[in-house]
């Protein structure tokens, strides 16, 4: 029979995984030159993607930091655990575009898969609980994972609009496309998703898309 610590360690050694699933979203700074996973883009320049680990720490700033935000009372400590381990079936599903239409016919299917490997590395009392909190979020049922939703899709649009719409472009993604994703966020905060409405409106007027998916 195996030890609690033991499986509760080889769960948490399968976690480091997250730091080589990469994203669609570039991260701010440019400091990472020559990885394979990414390319030089426009203007001879080269922009890194961000992985799962560090959009993980991300949400979870961004939840420490604007919970105050949410338009219905939450426990933050639950909000954090949820994100925490939100995209851990990344490990083995991959990361699915947000607009990747035939990515996300089998999405639910890939990860649900995944969410029955990588949970039950754990003590069967913490399977049970982070499984839940994996549902939990994925329905968007309760007031803590709708705010964790809407910071996990505010990070990535305001990460983009950072970046001048670049993934947008390369993507060839439309701004309505992303407007009506980004409704996740008005649901939880209606003071958050004004604001990010107001950014899209002024990546739209600044040029930060492109239709045909062309950089300029």
């Amino acid at each position: 029979m195996k030890d609690r610590l033991d499986e509760q360690l080889a769960f948490l050694l399968e976690c480091d995984k997250m730091k080589s699933i990469y994203r669609q979203t570039y991260i701010i700074a440019d400091e990472d030159r020559g990885a394979a996973e990414n390319p030089p883009t426009e203007r001879g320049s080269i922009h890194r993607r961000e992985n799962d680990a560090e959009h993980t720490f991300h949400l979870a700033l961004f939840a420490v930091i604007l919970a105050e935000c949410a338009d219905e009372k939450i426990d933050l400590l639950k909000t954090l655990k949820m994100l925490l381990v939100h995209d851990i079936v990344e490990i083995d599903a991959g990361d699915t575009y947000a607009y990747d239409t035939e990515g996300y016919k089998t999405k639910a299917e890939r990860e649900a898969k995944a969410a029955d490997r990588l949970f039950s590395l754990l003590p069967a009392d913490q399977r049970d609980e982070y499984r839940s909190l994996w549902e939990e979020f994925e329905s968007g049922s309760t007031p803590e994972s709708r705010f964790a939703n809407a910071v996990d899709h505010m990070q990535p649009l305001l990460l983009n609009y950072s970046k001048g719409g670049l993934s947008w472009r390369q993507r060839g993604v439309a701004p309505e496309k992303v407007k009506e994703r980004s409704q996740v966020v008005g649901k939880a905060s209606a003071r958050l998703g004004e604001y990010i409405s107001d950014v899209l409106d002024k990546a739209v007027n600044d040029g930060y898309f492109e239709k045909d998916g062309t950089l300029t």
